[in-house]
Order: C-alpha cells, then structure tokens, then sequence
C-alpha cells in the first residue's frame, strides 16, 4: 500500500509474522516481527547507538519508550529494570501487538504496551528513551515531544536517538529554544551518523 507507513495505525499490509534472534541488554532471545512496522527485521542502526550509549535506566519508577516499534527500547529498559513498569508508546497497533508477544518471550512482566491516549494523565516517569519517528514530519514531532517531555520527573532525563542528516541540530535548536529554563538539552553522544540528545528536567 503506497501511502502506508510503519507510524500508520492500523497497517493494511499482510503481517507476515516470523521470527529472528536480536541481543537486548546482554542475552540474545528468539523474538517475533512482522510487516508495517518500523525496521522489522533487525534492531536499526539508531537504536542501537541508543542503547549504546546511554546510562542504566533507574531501577523503579514510570519509564517510557516513546515509538516503541517491535520493542527493542521497550524490552531492553524491561530487562534491565525488572521492578520497574514500562510503558511502551505507539499509535502502529501491529507494533504493540508485537511488543506484547516479544515481552512474553523474555519473561517481561513489567510492560504495557499501549496507545498515546491509553497512558494515565498522572503518570509521570523517571526516564524517556526514544528514537521518535521523525518521518511524520516536523509539527507531528514537535507536538509530540511538547506532549510527553513535561512529562519527566523532576531531575530526571529523556534520552532521543536523531540522524544528523534528519535534523538532529535543528531539532536539539528548537528543543533549547521553546521549552523553559528548567530544562536543559546536551548532545551526549555522536556514532554513525546519529547524535543521542540528553533532556534533563530540574
């Protein structure tokens, strides 16, 4: 379907289920992908730079994976946080389905896998890992970051994985200039290509 994309909320595409073997948070598990979502045969480039370069996540709490795709960000912040509950955020109902199905298979207990609007207004979380969808385009994402980074507790951080030839400077200008001073914004890493964007709000 030409106008599909893997942000679409009901895929029309076959899904195509099977399974692959991906390494999250030290192990290497049998997982299950299918067609309509985002890099559906392997964890992309992003994530891993992501995951590559980011602290532990803290060990309780809301944590939030913001684009949650198959669930790489989701299951490693689940494995690695046993005892705390993650909320993994994505309209692609394909995509939650398959988050639900992968956190069964490593024994994750501690996920909700679940839409925008399905997440409690009072939740308030710990951390935010994301690589965000940047292709629904600038206002979609904007909107989307003014949604969810008030959102972070006091003193804690949201962790964003951007290409650089996608606009991860203009994006980190616009993230220092339209929210308040008791946030700040770092770039705290630069690999292949991508820049991981630090979000601390005090």
């Amino acid at each position: 379907m030409a106008t599909e994309h893997y942000f679409s909320q009901m895929p029309a595409s076959e899904a195509n289920l099977r399974h692959f073997h991906a390494r999250l948070a030290g192990e290497t598990y049998e997982l299950t992908t299918a067609s309509g979502i985002f890099s559906p045969d392997r964890i992309d480039v992003g994530t891993q730079v992501l995951l590559a370069n980011t602290p532990a996540p803290p060990p309780g709490g809301n944590l939030l994976d913001l684009g949650a795709g198959w669930g790489p960000i989701t299951l490693t912040l689940a494995l690695l946080s046993p005892r705390a509950t993650v909320w993994a955020v994505d309209v692609n109902e394909r995509a939650l389905d398959l988050v639900r199905r992968n956190a069964d298979a490593v024994g994750a207990t501690n996920v909700n896998a679940v839409r925008p609007e399905d997440v409690p207004d009072d939740i308030r979380f710990m951390t935010i890992w994301s690589n965000p969808p940047i292709r629904v385009g600038k206002d979609e994402l904007h909107n989307m970051l003014q949604l969810w980074l008030p959102r972070l507790e006091h003193d804690a951080d949201a962790w964003m994985v951007v290409a650089k030839n996608l606009g991860s400077d203009s994006l980190h200008r616009w993230l220092q200039t339209t929210f308040p001073d008791d946030y700040s914004f770092t770039k705290a890493a630069t690999n292949k290509g991508f820049r991981v964007l630090r979000a601390r709000k005090r």
